[in-house]
């Protein structure tokens, strides 16, 4: 089972009421998504991280998909959907109200998505939203705005590998200095 994260991971977004977007002005968003929030409508301007549709492509042949990010469900539903495209391959999702909120941040538990945690791991830009997971998780760098990034690519043939694992954590474990880079 492969649970993604969404923003810097596989999107990243910013909303008209940000002062300084961090996208390079004139950059066209994949989508706007419309919603409100609190009585407030923001429109967030949606950008894919190159090669993500070919990714999820792929990836949903080899594992269950799911999403756990920790924004508002009312945004990463809407994310998830797009990313989705009709496809039914993120039907699982879990939102920020699934995540503990811990030193300022927000974690999450992967064992409340899988019992069987030799089969289940994590690919999330930030270290402390897996902190209590190491040995599940595969970091991968922030993206915010660069349209050569290929760090999904790169990432498809240990992914490939992983499948034939009978314990992730045997692997993963063993890339734990990769975690204190990003």
């Amino acid at each position: 089972m492969l649970v993604l994260d969404l923003d810097e991971t596989l999107i990243h977004s910013h909303h008209d009421a940000m002062l300084r977007p961090t996208v390079k002005p004139g950059t066209p968003p994949d989508f706007v998504l419309k919603v409100t929030i609190d009585k407030h409508p923001v429109r967030f301007f949606v950008h894919k991280r190159p090669h993500v549709d070919y990714f999820l492509d792929i990836v949903s042949q080899w594992y269950e998909l799911v999403v756990f990010t920790a924004s508002m469900e009312i945004y990463g539903a809407a994310v998830a959907d797009k990313l989705d495209n009709g496809r039914g391959i993120l039907r699982r999702r879990f939102y920020r109200q699934h995540c503990t909120a811990e030193h300022g941040s927000y974690t999450k538990n992967l064992s409340s998505i899988c019992d069987d945690l030799n089969r289940v791991f994590i690919l999330d830009n930030s270290p402390g939203a897996y902190r209590d997971f190491p040995d599940n998780a595969i970091p991968i760098k922030s993206w915010f705005s660069d349209p050569l990034d290929v760090a999904l690519l790169n990432l498809l043939p240990v992914l490939d590998a992983l499948r034939f694992t009978h314990d992730v954590r045997s692997v993963l474990s063993r890339n734990l200095h990769l975690h204190r880079l990003w």
